[in-house]
């Protein structure tokens, strides 16, 4: 089955403004994503890692990519296609909570 990677983008104003029902509902849509096997979790501090031309390693702390809104966390989903990945992250909280979330296939490298 394919795999997908996601990318959940939002801030606490966002999902501080969403009603308490919703932001429930959403975290329980979590709940039965991790239970039906999708691996998630909140993002952590992020470390760039340099080796150009393998002359040595360079780590810079902090983020590469910058964006409107914090990135809030990832997944690891399977899904039979694009469509079902996104109807499997449409409920959860960075989508409902006024924040967005990317979708990336996963393709095998050659």
């Amino acid at each position: 089955m394919p795999t997908f990677i996601t990318i959940g983008y939002g801030d606490q104003d966002g999902y501080d403004r969403t009603d308490p029902a919703v932001r429930d509902a959403a975290h329980a849509h979590d709940g039965r994503l991790r239970a039906s096997g999708t691996r998630m979790g909140v993002a952590g501090e992020p470390v760039q890692v340099r080796n150009h031309d393998d002359a040595g390693t360079e780590v810079r702390s902090g983020p590469f990519l910058t964006s409107a809104l914090p990135v809030g966390g990832f997944a690891v989903i399977e899904a039979a296609s694009m469509e079902e990945a996104i109807e499997q992250v449409a409920g959860t909280p960075c989508a409902v909570a006024h924040g967005v979330v990317e979708v990336w296939p996963l393709r095998d490298t050659p």
